[in-house]
């Protein structure tokens, strides 16, 4: 089972990182554009040359349409992609400086307790996800500029969601085995999940 759940959440980071790659060089695209634009409505350019500005501009040259719309989708998605392996390898950021002196029975009871929190609060997200994937898709609400559907963006983290609470059910299960057996069936905290 550990390693179906890791497969999974190893393509969701995958496929979130793919995505985040795209809208790094969709922004790259879009700030060229738009820097590219002014520079042919620049008095500079104009004054060099107005054939040459004239030109640049007639181009098409300009941010791309619609672009914080898809990086707002795009994002959104990410970071539901990225929670799986996160989870799952206890990537979370920490904070032990009280907890350091506990006995490492009691630190596993501790993150086991937190482990649970956090899959309740993503089983709550994910809910909530539904409820405004299913608005939005009843709605017909579509985005301003590329008017496509919003329930798209919804629908893409809501898969991711779904992903994210199935790999915190079974890290949940896992950490309470762990505090109450001493055996791990988790990959371990900090290992290279690459």
């Amino acid at each position: 089972m550990t390693t179906a759940i890791e497969r999974l959440a190893r393509a969701m980071a995958i496929l979130g990182g793919l995505v985040l790659t795209g809208l790094v060089l969709l922004t790259c695209v879009s700030v060229l554009g738009r820097g590219l634009n002014s520079i042919g409505h620049s008095a500079w350019l104009t004054g060099l040359s107005q054939n040459l500005a004239d030109g640049l501009i007639a181009s098409g040259v300009g941010p791309v349409t619609g672009d914080f719309e898809l990086v707002e989708a795009g994002i959104a998605f990410a970071i539901f992609a990225f929670l799986p392996i996160c989870q799952l390898y206890a990537g979370h950021a920490t904070v032990d400086v009280f907890t350091s002196r506990l006995s490492d029975r009691a630190n596993a009871w501790l993150v086991a307790f937190w482990d649970v929190v956090l899959t309740l609060v993503i089983w709550l997200i994910t809910w909530r996800l539904f409820a405004g994937l299913t608005d939005k898709f009843a709605n017909g609400e579509t985005s301003f500029l590329l008017q496509f559907p919003i329930w798209w963006a919804y629908a893409a983290s809501f898969v991711a969601a779904l992903v994210a609470s199935v790999t915190a059910l079974y890290c949940s299960v896992g950490r309470l085995g762990q505090a109450a057996t001493g055996r791990s069936i988790l990959p371990v905290p900090g290992a290279d999940a690459a």
